[in-house]
């Protein structure tokens, strides 16, 4: 087992990553930078590193600085929470050049998994199925809108390298796809450095199901369950939970099967995600996998009993998974809302600023993720999001009942949040019904 932990990473899974450390007796070391020198993570990390100026460039992003830090205080092993470096293969060969352990998968996987069409290609031979679409990359505005011609109408422009709802475009014909797809490589060459594009029939309203999946280093890969993403903003996630509420326990094992081949098609290791769209007809196709934690992993946790950064380490560490398959019983129903910095009146303007009161609700089956404290300033460099708040009880009604009762507790006093919002969609009667798609909140608000 590791003696120590570099946690390249901020805010609330840099907290959760600590936390999971402490309990296996592994010390830590947080990087930070210099906005982030009064954050919970310097505080509760044995060790704490200044990585350089506020700007992400410079700190968390810079890759030599990292290594650097992770050589000086000797540590063993760097886990990269999600986002930053979480899926960046030249980070992950930097760190085996440094005989530095990188907890997550190799960086071919990384590579073959986080290039969205070699990702459907992989899938595709191994009789997962995907959403119809390009077999090859394409480059230029021509060849794409021949293809989408054969597709069919509408579309979905997507960057090969694409996360977060970035480099993303629906095109409903023809004479709005020039446009869209300039528009979509533009961004995907800003924020990835990279041009290629694909393009698939775009499934209108589905619902987006992930299935989360450990995988150990002798072949083992387990399946925890779906979780329910539908409640989105621009592809980004608001509310998630797990189970799904309209999944037939049929449909629930097709699905987790897929999920399970998918993974070990790609030859996978560690925690990962295959994502899925199911549409109206109960059909489902594979969108892509993330080769990291996610956000949403603590709905999984609370209702599957696994600890997913324990076992991140455990497989990092070259040892076998601690369930099979026929271990994982899923019991109840987990709700996780998504608290950010932000004003939903103002077109969801972020909204940083010191706290000036912090109340964080507790109970039973009541889970609050943060990193956030009473008189914490909140930096404006970086993501919104300041809290997760997780609820767990045994049937859905009763998670989400339990969920405004937290939120209507909950005091983040000071900047503007997302909580009215989310208090909002609570009281919707489609959310309340389970009857909601990826258009739920374009619909409703």
């Amino acid at each position: 087992m590791f003696q120590k932990i570099l946690i390249a990473n901020r805010g609330e899974i840099a907290v959760r990553i600590i936390r999971a450390c402490r309990e296996l007796g592994i010390r830590t070391v947080a990087v930070y930078s210099e906005a982030d020198r009064e954050a919970l993570h310097t505080q509760l990390a044995d060790e704490a590193v200044c990585i350089g100026p506020a700007s992400s460039l410079d700190s968390y992003l810079n890759m030599e600085r990292i290594l650097s830090a992770t050589i000086v205080v000797n540590a063993d092993a760097i886990h990269p929470g999600f986002g930053f470096l979480s899926e960046n293969s030249k980070f992950v060969d930097m760190c085996q050049k440094c005989n530095i352990t990188f907890i997550g998968p190799s960086a071919e996987v990384i590579n073959r998994m986080g290039n969205k069409s070699e990702a459907r290609s992989t899938m595709e031979k191994a009789g997962v199925p995907v959403v119809p679409g390009t077999k090859e990359p394409v480059y230029g505005a021509d060849e794409a809108l021949e293809a989408a011609g054969k597709i069919g109408f509408p579309v979905m422009i997507k960057a090969s390298s694409g996360g977060g709802g970035k480099g993303m475009r629906i095109s409903e014909s023809p004479e709005d796809f020039m446009e869209n797809f300039n528009t979509a490589q533009m961004e995907s060459v800003r924020s990835f450095g990279d041009d290629t594009m694909y393009i698939e029939r775009y499934v209108r309203n589905p619902k987006h199901i992930e299935f989360q999946i450990i995988a150990d280093k002798f072949g083992n890969v387990v399946q925890l369950g779906e979780r329910d993403c539908s409640i989105q903003r621009h592809h980004q996630k608001v509310i998630e939970e797990s189970p799904c509420a309209i999944l037939t326990q049929e449909l629930r094992r097709k699905m987790g099967d897929e999920a399970v081949r998918a993974a070990k098609a790609a030859r996978y290791e560690n925690a990962g995600t295959i994502e899925f769209l199911l549409d109206d007809r109960q059909n489902f196709y594979f969108i892509e996998m993330n080769t990291r934690i996610q956000v949403e992993h603590p709905v999984t946790e609370m209702v599957s009993g696994v600890d997913l950064i324990k076992e991140q380490i455990y497989i990092a560490a070259g040892l076998p998974l601690s369930v099979k398959q026929e271990d994982i019983c899923l019991n109840g129903h987990a709700i996780e809302c998504r608290i950010n910095a932000e004003n939903p009146r103002k077109n969801f303007m972020p909204c940083p600023g010191k706290l000036i009161e912090v109340h964080l609700p507790g109970g039973n089956g009541v889970r609050i993720d943060t990193a956030v404290y009473s008189g914490y300033e909140i930096p404006p460099y970086y993501d919104s999001m300041i809290a997760k708040v997780i609820v767990h009880d045994k049937t859905r009604t009763g998670a989400i009942a339990k969920m405004r009762s937290t939120l209507g507790e909950l005091i983040l006093e000071g900047v503007t949040t997302n909580t009215d919002f989310q208090y909002e969609i609570l009281n919707n009667e489609d959310f309340q019904k389970g009857e909601f798609t990826t258009d739920f909140i374009e619909k409703h608000f």
